[in-house]
């Protein structure tokens, strides 16, 4: 059907459109450099490059006893502030207000010791932002890894989603919209692909005097570069 409607939309600008060159890089849709928020040595290495994940798979792990005892030991204290809480609530007439407010005070902190504890624990895993492959790893069980100079240990990237990220010449910035056709080819491939413009950058490049544009596609290795020309119908 997507083809179908492209296809389509080609005829109609065949009839009236201008050509515009343009160039272009393939890149991922989606692409993230990962790096552990916290310091420590290395425990656990679940994945190499070229692995497909999952979105919260879990990637790596730092040695974390100290951190789980820390946790443990806040949930404990949690546990015993909320039964000193309940105790006081049966007598709470009996007692004096400042003195049971001491103890609801309790069990507040021992909450807020238990989140951060467990926000503590939980920097030790790095896990997938989302479904993806892994295109760079620098990261082994036994490493280092330092909390105040974060070092990115993976990369992850969409599995299939890419993007052609188009240049033209800036004197086109009337002409191009959104919802154009593009016709390109990779280099050194000569089979035509097309697809349609569906964002257009809000500047020019300062240094080439280039607008940049955005095309989907899939499949595509990225790093791939080409060119084509689109199909424009003039100023609007």
């Amino acid at each position: 059907m997507n083809k179908i409607i492209i296809g389509l939309i080609g005829l109609v600008f065949s009839l009236s459109a201008s050509e515009i060159y343009a160039t272009f890089n393939i890149e991922a849709t989606r692409s993230a450099d990962l790096a552990f928020n916290a310091g420590g040595i290395v425990k656990k290495v679940n994945f190499e490059i070229a692995a497909k994940v999952k979105k919260g798979q879990l990637l790596a792990v730092l040695s974390n006893a100290d951190k789980k005892a820390n946790l443990q030991s806040a949930t404990t204290v949690l546990k015993f502030a909320e039964k000193d809480y309940d105790r006081q609530v049966k007598v709470r007439k009996l007692i004096d207000e400042s003195k049971f407010d001491a103890y609801a005070f309790k069990v507040e902190n021992a909450k807020n010791q238990l989140a951060f504890q467990k926000a503590i624990y939980d920097k030790t895993f790095l896990r997938a932002p989302f479904d993806g492959v892994i295109f760079y790893k620098n990261i082994e069980i036994g490493d280092t890894v330092s909390g105040v100079s974060l070092k990115t240990v993976y990369k992850i990237q969409s599995q299939r989603e890419r993007k052609l990220v188009l240049e033209f010449d800036q004197k086109y910035y009337q002409q191009v919209k959104v919802g154009d056709l593009y016709r390109y080819k990779i280099d050194g491939d000569e089979q035509e692909q097309q697809g349609v413009i569906y964002k257009i950058y809000p500047s020019a490049n300062a240094n080439n005097r280039k607008i940049q544009a955005e095309v989907k596609t899939k499949d595509f290795v990225v790093g791939l570069f080409g060119d084509g020309y689109i199909l424009s119908s003039g100023s609007k």
